[in-house]
This record gives C-alpha cells, sequence and structure tokens, in this order.
C-alpha cells in the first residue's frame, strides 16, 4: 500500500513597492532561505497603487510576511488590521506579519538606522540635516529624537515643518555636522543625481550619512568626501533592518510576535 505524504505549501514572503527592479531584498532573503535551509519562497510584488494591497493578500493565502519599500511606507498603514507600538508612533512601516488572514506593521528601519548610525556619532554630532519628508524619514527622525540630537528637515518645497533645498545656506549646513539623506536621489540608474546643497560649505567635522545602498558610493557621499567628510551608505542599516524582519516574521509564525 503506498502513503503518499500531503503536499505542504512552502511559506511566502515577499516586498511590496514601486518600481522594484533594483530591490536588495529578493536575492538576500533568497539566498538567506537556501543557507538556513528553510523552506520558503520569496517574490517582488511591484504594486503602483496600494489600493492594490487587499487584492494581494486574497491572491496569496500563503503570505506570511511582506517587507514595504518606496511608496508605500505610509500609504499602507490604512490597510493594515494593527500596527506595532514603534510603527505607530514612527507613522510609516516597512515589515508586515500576516497570520490568520490578519496583517500588523512594524517599523525595523529605525532600529537598523540607529545601530548602524551610533558607532559613528561623537560629541559634535548635535544638529542634524534630514533630506527627505517620506516613510524612510520619519524613522530617522524617530531615531534623532531618541537620541537627542536637533534636526532640521529639507523638501523640495518649505512647508510648515521643513525648509526648502534653496534655504540651506553655508551657515546652515555648517551649524548642521550630520546629514541624511533619505532620498532616492543617487538612486541606481540615475547614479548622476544628488540633493542640492552647499556642499563646499563641508569639511571634516562633517558625517555623511545615505540610505541608498546602491550604488555603494553615491554622488552624494562622493562629494562629501571630495570635502573631508565621513560618508556611510544604507547597506548595514538594510541588512539589519532585514534580520530583524525575519525575526518577527519567525516569531509570529510561532504564536510569539513582539508588541
Amino acid at each position: 500500500m503506498f502513503h503518499f505524504k500531503p503536499f505542504v505549501m512552502p511559506a511566502q514572503y515577499g516586498i511590496i513597492g514601486y518600481p522594484l527592479s533594483q530591490s536588495f531584498s529578493p536575492a538576500y532573503f533568497t539566498r538567506k532561505f537556501s543557507d538556513e535551509g528553510t523552506d520558503a519562497e520569496y517574490t517582488a510584488f511591484p504594486l503602483q497603487d496600494i489600493s492594490d494591497f487587499p487584492a494581494l493578500l486574497a491572491q496569496h493565502s500563503s503570505l506570511q510576511g511582506l517587507n514595504v519599500t518606496i511608496p508605500h511606507k505610509q500609504a499602507i498603514i490604512p490597510f493594515l488590521d494593527e500596527l506595532s507600538e514603534e510603527a505607530a508612533a514612527i507613522g510609516a512601516v516597512n515589515c508586515i506579519a500576516v497570520k490568520n488572514g490578519c496583517t500588523k506593521g512594524y517599523n525595523t528601519d529605525a532600529m537598523g538606522f540607529e545601530q548602524s548610525l551610533k558607532p559613528l556619532l561623537d560629541s559634535r554630532h548635535t544638529h542634524a540635516l534630514v533630506l527627505g519628508t517620506g516613510g524612510s524619514s520619519r524613522a530617522v527622525t524617530w531615531v534623532l529624537e531618541k537620541l537627542g540630537i536637533s534636526y532640521k528637515k529639507v523638501s523640495r518645497t518649505a512647508t510648515a515643518d521643513a525648509i526648502s533645498y534653496n534655504d540651506v545656506t553655508p551657515e546652515i549646513l555648517q551649524q548642521h555636522l550630520l546629514v541624511i539623506n533619505t532620498t532616492p536621489l543617487g538612486m541606481y540608474p540615475d547614479t548622476e543625481h544628488f540633493p542640492s546643497l552647499p556642499y563646499d560649505a563641508l569639511d571634516s567635522n562633517h558625517l555623511l550619512y545615505d540610505l541608498i545602498y546602491n550604488p555603494e558610493r553615491t554622488s552624494f557621499l562622493a562629494i562629501g568626501r571630495q570635502y573631508g567628510a565621513m560618508t556611510k551608505n544604507g547597506l548595514e542599516m538594510l541588512q539589519l533592518q532585514a534580520e530583524a524582519g525575519w525575526k518577527i516574521w519567525q516569531e509570529n509564525t510561532l504564536g510569539t510576535a513582539p508588541r
């Protein structure tokens, strides 16, 4: 008599955002699953309109977790059943756990940014410029507040809580020795682009941090180096937040997801 083992669908994970052609996550998690012998698949789901998110969940019933990237880190929130305390405080989500059809949003960007930034800080870094006002910038400013670092946000257009790039004078740049780019300016393949700043006001006291990881050295960081600034790209942050997300997914599967 033959005994057939029932077919069990592998756990499915993925990433939503648009576009996703250069996303780090599919290759990272596919390699991770292979190295760990985990029966799981990771898929890129290019989602141009966030209103298509419920249909995506309905079509992929084996989904257990998703990463969220540009431009949906804030827009995804109304579509989720629950938020972690940190994601609610930050107002942005980059990681979703799915269990029994229910979704919970987390923010692991903040942890990744904090852990990769702190070793570079010293007593000079009391004031920061945060370039960009999207979902990633929310995690960055949340961490800066936690660390007691004063900051100004910079946007293309001045708003009630952000100055414009035209407002960034050499004097302002000299007063803010930590400059963090949270925009996609300079991301592959548009590597020639960079934020418009008075770069000649930079010196060796400055620390430039770019959340972009592809290319390894953006034009923003390359110009900073020309003026003696210390620089850091977003690869370590990305790896740290990815590992934190994987831990959340595993704990969620075991029924012990963190708050």
